[in-house]
């Protein structure tokens, strides 16, 4: 497969796309996003690295999982890493998805070689938001008869530094429109439920946290508890970017990503 080629694979229960070959790299998206969120980075990336995105259970092509879980979310990621026969890989997730990558490695240890954290967060309500009203405003126009796909450009605009344009736009809101109502509010029901403050100590592997310095939805400060939480673990902060770093910054974010796999050891699957 060439580093240009990305292909689809609609496959049950976990949909996913990949490209490239070499040391596998698997992309989770944020709570606003599917499998085709991760374009710069398979674009990017995939000329060094086996890069692969998956659609989380109930999203894009992938079968819901009820009741959906972090621990039920962990078990699909290494069910799909059984499937690509993968013993261990690189964990690179986005909000939500930084915490199912963070779930997986307290989980499952010995198939996460490395993480990388991007905007995401120890636990919710860090800063005082309560469960009830973070979920009503989410739920509420799909209360109303609404989808994901009718707010994706607003939602988009509201937590980027600076409005996204050109191809980078276009997949970034495709990618929310790709998200079913039912899945949507499975995943809004699920992601208050995690706090993993007391457990950070427990992850061994390599990890990098990245954050935009501009990101309203989870600060700097939800990512410097990361960094100082996790043993093995460093922070990046890029300048004048906001909640969406792989799509605001891309190159910025795949030369970071890249320099921090170029010198650091993935986790042995003994440890």
């Amino acid at each position: 497969m060439s580093s240009s080629t990305i292909i689809d694979h609609d496959a049950a229960p976990i949909a996913w796309r990949e490209a490239g070959a070499g040391e596998p790299l698997i992309f989770l998206h944020g709570l606003g996003g599917t499998r085709t969120a991760w374009g710069p980075q398979l674009r990017g990336l995939s000329d060094r690295y086996r890069c692969i995105a998956w659609d989380m259970p109930g999203y894009g092509a992938s079968a819901p999982l009820e009741p959906l879980t972090y621990r039920g979310i962990a078990d699909q990621l290494v069910g799909l890493l059984d499937t690509l026969d993968i013993e261990a890989a690189t964990l690179v997730g986005l909000s939500f998805g930084g915490m199912h990558a963070l779930h997986t490695a307290l989980e499952h240890p010995r198939r996460v070689a490395r993480l990388v954290l991007a905007d995401s967060s120890p636990a919710f309500g860090i800063d005082g938001t309560t469960r009830e009203e973070w979920t009503r405003a989410r739920l509420g126009p799909i209360d109303q008869g609404g989808s994901p796909a009718d707010a994706a450009e607003m939602i988009v605009d509201a937590i980027t530094a600076a409005p996204l344009t050109g191809e980078i736009r276009n997949e970034t809101v495709e990618s929310f429109s790709r998200i079913s109502a039912r899945g949507f509010r499975a995943a809004v029901e699920c992601l208050p439920t995690n706090d993993v403050r007391d457990r950070l100590g427990d992850i061994t592997q390599p990890t990098l946290v990245i954050v935009g310095e501009l990101d309203e939805e989870t600060p700097v400060a939800y990512s410097q508890l990361l960094a100082e939480g996790i043993p093995n673990s460093e922070l990046q902060v890029l300048p004048g970017v906001g909640h969406l770093t792989p799509a605001e910054a891309p190159e910025q974010f795949n030369a970071v990503l890249a320099d921090y796999l170029s010198r650091t050891e993935p986790a042995s699957p003994s440890e």
